[in-house]
C-alpha cells in the first residue's frame, strides 16, 4: 500500500503564491493525502481560497495559529487527519512541477522508510546539494536538507515534539531560521539508526521556489541575512559542533555576498557575519526582538 501525504504550509496570507501552489498540486495527490494551510493572516481569504479547491476536488483544509513558521507547522501536523502519513513542509511559495508527488511516493514507499530529504530549487538552481543515495546522514550534510524538502513519518514526529517553537521565521527570539535542521539534528540523537537509513532522494527530483532574497530592499534583506544568521549560528552552538566549525562558519559569512549571485551584494556578507557571530554566543548585538521579514 503507497503511503499517503501530508502537506503543511503556514501562510501570513500570500494569497497569488498560495494559488499557484495548490495549482500545481491538482491532480497530483491521493484521496488519502491532505494538504492543510496554516494562515498567520489574511485568514478568511485563505480559508476561502482553500474551500474553492477543495470544491474542485483538491483535499485541502484551512487553520489558523499564532505567529511563527514552527508553531504553524505544529498546529497543521495537529490538524491533519488522524492516522500515519509522510509529513512535509513547502513554503507558501513552493512550487510541485508535474509527476513531484508520485516520484516522491515511491522514495518513500519501502516499509523501512522512517525520514529522508530531497531538492528544493530556486530561480537560479538547486538551493543546496544533496549528496549521493545511500551515503550516510550526518551532522555537516544534514543542512542539506531544508525545511520545504523533509520527509517524516507523522509518528517520528509527535516522537520528537515536532519543530521547536522558539525558533524559525516569525518566533519570538532572534533565532529565526534551521528549524528543520533542528528537527533532524533531535530525530538523530533520539533515533541514531536513521544516519544509517536516511533516504536521499534522487536530486532530479525537486519542488521549485524563490531564493531568500528575492524581491526584498537592501535594508529588508540585509535584516533577513542577519536574523538568518543568528539562526544558523545558534543552531550549532546549541549542537554542540566542534569549535573550529563554528569559527569556520562564522568567518565564512563575511563571503556570503562574494559566494551568492545578485541581488546579493558583497556588502551582504557584514549582517551575514554579525549573526552567525551573535548565534554561536547565544547573544545579540541590540535589536534583539529581530525577526525575518518575509517567509
Amino acid at each position: 500500500m503507497k503511503p499517503s501525504f501530508g502537506l503543511v504550509v503556514t501562510t501570513l496570507g500570500r494569497l497569488d503564491a498560495l494559488r499557484a501552489l495548490l495549482a500545481s498540486l491538482d491532480g497530483q495527490l491521493a484521496p488519502d493525502d491532505h494538504i492543510v494551510l496554516v494562515a498567520q493572516g489574511n485568514q478568511d481569504a485563505v480559508a476561502a481560497l482553500a474551500a474553492e479547491f477543495a470544491a474542485a476536488g483538491l483535499p485541502v483544509t484551512a487553520t489558523t495559529s499564532g505567529r511563527g513558521a514552527s508553531r504553524g507547522r505544529n498546529t497543521g501536523v495537529a490538524a491533519l487527519p488522524p492516522g500515519e502519513r509522510i509529513l512535509t513542509f513547502p513554503n507558501d511559495n513552493t512550487l510541485y512541477p508535474a509527476g513531484t508527488i508520485a516520484r516522491l511516493r515511491e522514495a518513500v514507499s519501502g516499509e523501512s522508510f522512517v525520514v529522508g530529504g530531497f531538492t528544493s530549487w530556486d530561480e537560479r538552481g538547486p538551493k543546496t546539494a544533496l549528496p549521493d543515495p545511500g551515503t550516510q546522514l550526518d551532522i555537516f550534510n544534514v543542512w542539506s536538507v531544508i525545511e520545504m524538502g523533509i520527509l517524516m513519518k507523522r509518528s517520528l514526529f509527535d516522537d520528537v515534539g515536532g519543530f521547536d517553537e522558539s525558533i524559525g521565521p516569525g518566533a519570538d527570539t532572534p533565532w529565526q531560521v534551521a528549524e528543520g535542521t533542528d528537527l533532524l539534528l533531535r530525530v538523530m540523537q533520539t533515533h541514531p539508526a536513521v544516519v544509517d537509513s536516511f533516504v536521499w532522494v534522487d536530486r532530479a527530483v525537486h519542488v521549485d521556489g524563490i531564493s531568500t532574497a528575492f524581491g526584498l530592499t537592501d535594508t529588508e534583506r540585509r535584516r533577513k541575512l542577519r536574523a538568518y544568521g543568528r539562526g544558523t549560528g545558534r543552531a550549532m552552538s546549541v549542537h554542540r559542533y566542534p569549535l573550529w566549525w563554528r569559527a569556520a562558519f562564522v568567518g565564512a559569512g563575511l563571503l556570503y555576498g562574494i559566494r551568492n549571485p545578485k541581488p546579493v551584494r558583497v556588502s551582504d556578507g557584514w549582517p551575514m557575519f554579525v549573526g552567525r557571530l551573535e548565534g554561536v554566543l547565544g547573544h545579540t548585538f541590540g535589536q534583539r526582538t529581530m525577526v525575518s521579514t518575509t517567509r
